[in-house]
């Protein structure tokens, strides 16, 4: 991320994906609206572009790293349905602040950029903060069994692993039996541009699901 000439920070990344996720959130989401929580919200810009689009949502959006807070609060400052932006760690035991019946939760480039146990306690988190029936959206790169992976996201996960050794691109499969542990059922999966997908779980109606 990069800054700007105010609090704002802009992410390249931010700025291209965010209409295509859009599409979907739009499709995805009930048009009655709700409270939804943005986990990793980054710089604030998918926070700012699609609450203004989906007014009737209220957003919540949350980072680990502190530092990025006035960055979205300032990207966000003209947004009346835009929460203030939340201090949140997906790894702590409780998560402080988040309501305990979301409507939604929505996490863009966060699984392979943290540790698995990281991802773990995200799809742990969204168990107990969903209520029944609600999505939890993931965008991101993933490695599909059975699907020969891009060269760019073998690239990238190459990269990843370099800087990070607990870093990477998480295995679909993966991803899908942990959040059914979690309490959480697969629905569908999006492919989006830049060999990108968004997938669809719904919190069940008990953990058992």
């Amino acid at each position: 991320m990069s800054a700007m000439n105010d609090a704002r920070l802009h992410s390249a990344a931010a700025e291209r994906n965010r209409e295509p996720i859009l599409r979907e959130l739009q499709r995805l989401l009930p048009s009655e609206g709700g409270t939804l929580l943005e986990v990793a919200s980054g710089s604030g810009q998918h926070a700012a572009w699609m609450s203004a689009a989906l007014p009737h949502w209220r957003w919540l959006p949350s980072d680990a790293d502190a530092r990025v807070l006035p960055s979205i609060a300032a990207w966000c400052a003209n947004q009346p349905n835009v929460l203030a932006p939340l201090h949140l760690d997906v790894a702590a035991e409780t998560w402080a602040g988040v309501p305990p019946a979301l409507d939604a939760l929505y996490c863009a480039n966060l699984l392979h950029i943290a540790p698995w146990q990281d991802g773990l306690a995200l799809l742990r988190g969204a168990g107990r903060h969903l209520r029944p029936g609600a999505p939890l959206l993931l965008y991101g790169p993933f490695v599909q069994d059975g699907v020969p992976t891009a060269a760019s996201n073998l690239a990238f996960d190459a990269d990843l692993r370099a800087r990070n050794p607990a870093w990477g691109l998480r295995r679909l499969a993966d991803v899908s039996d942990a959040a059914r542990e979690a309490g959480l059922r697969f629905q569908e999966q999006l492919a989006l541009p830049a060999n990108n997908l968004l997938l669809v779980f719904m919190r069940a109606a008990d953990p058992a699901g």
